[in-house]
């Protein structure tokens, strides 16, 4: 009888310790809207209390005690955000068809506007590595009118690019994915993970997946492994990782988009996922589009979110991670 009260009781605290592992986020936890913002787009947190978001043409500042401002106006399209390990703003503007960084003064400096006299598509996410190369995604949605991008053999490049420096840039996927969107590198540089969302083409890719990153910057080219297939419904977009290596992805639709996706059976929100594509929850959103999320707030545990301009926020139980500093703030 003892032995079987200390085998019961063993039970149940593995099982405790196994639920707070998994669980990502505070008991009853649930999303607070943030307001119709303007906030389509490219959440970045800055340490100093602000945090950046696009959309409508403009990039917007919003701080630690929720006044929303204009940081810059236009914006070339901007999307995806990003601060560098040494806090400068890096911004994939879209409709400029370029990569540039903000410097301290304020300073534009271009990091690419084109790979090898071609120019891009419309650049949309990106992510650093720990020696401070970035990574940026190059699909384009909507028209494909002006594409410039192609192969040796002159078919059409949806991307992703590294760069090592102003003007230095190399191409890492060419066509492993559909069409990249998302995207983001592991702290320890070990995999690159990319969100393959055709989303307005029947049967496209919907699906994450994760590559090997060698030390060079560069994919194992037979890695690739599938992580979550989001099937008929809308696929992934933006995505971070918190310090346990759980991913929250921003993907679903609440209202079907026939005939390309399904709101059936994956609903807009944020799906987190372990490391290998274990779905451990999903944190509904109500307002579509569900587009990207970021970690903020002083303890970083503040998950927001961007939908059809709107913002929203839930608290988590697990920092995210960050580029400055090496990941500690």
């Amino acid at each position: 009888m003892k032995r079987q009260c200390l085998l019961s009781l063993l039970i149940v605290t593995t099982a405790a310790s196994l639920a707070a592992v998994v669980a990502a986020r505070p008991a009853g936890a649930q999303p607070r809207s943030e307001g119709d913002v303007g906030a389509g787009e490219g959440p970045a947190w800055h340490p100093s209390g602000n945090l950046y978001f696009t959309g409508g043409d403009r990039i917007s500042r919003r701080d630690s005690k929720g006044a929303v401002a204009v940081f810059r106006e236009p914006s070339g399209g901007a999307n995806g955000l990003l601060f560098d390990r040494q806090g400068r703003l890096v911004v994939c503007e879209s409709g400029n068809r370029r990569v540039t960084r903000t410097e301290p003064d304020g300073t534009i400096i271009i990091l690419t506007d084109n790979y090898q006299g071609q120019r891009y598509n419309t650049p949309n996410d990106l992510t650093v590595d720990s020696k401070g190369r970035i990574y940026f995604t190059d699909p384009r949605y909507g028209s494909r009118e002006g594409m410039e991008m192609r192969d040796e053999r002159g078919k059409l490049v949806e991307g992703v690019y590294r760069i090592d420096a102003p003007g230095k840039v190399a191409r890492i996927i060419t066509h492993e994915v559909d069409r990249p969107n998302g995207i983001l590198v592991t702290p320890d540089d070990r995999y690159l993970y990319v969100a393959d969302n055709n989303n307005n083409t029947v049967g496209a890719a919907r699906k994450l997946w994760r590559f090997d990153l060698k030390p060079g910057g560069v994919i194992g080219q037979s890695s690739r492994k599938l992580i979550f297939n989001w099937e008929g419904g809308r696929g992934p977009d933006g995505f971070k990782m918190d310090r346990k290596g759980r991913l929250y992805v921003a993907a679903g639709l609440n209202v079907s988009n026939p005939p390309y996706e399904s709101a059936a059976k994956f609903k807009g929100g944020i799906y987190i996922l372990s490391a290998t594509g274990k779905l451990l929850d999903f944190v509904a959103i109500p307002k579509d589009e569900v587009t990207n999320c970021a970690f903020g707030g002083e303890d970083r545990k503040t998950l927001f979110v961007t939908a059809g301009g709107t913002l929203w926020s839930i608290r988590v139980n697990t920092p995210g991670q960050s580029a400055l500093n090496g990941g500690a703030k």
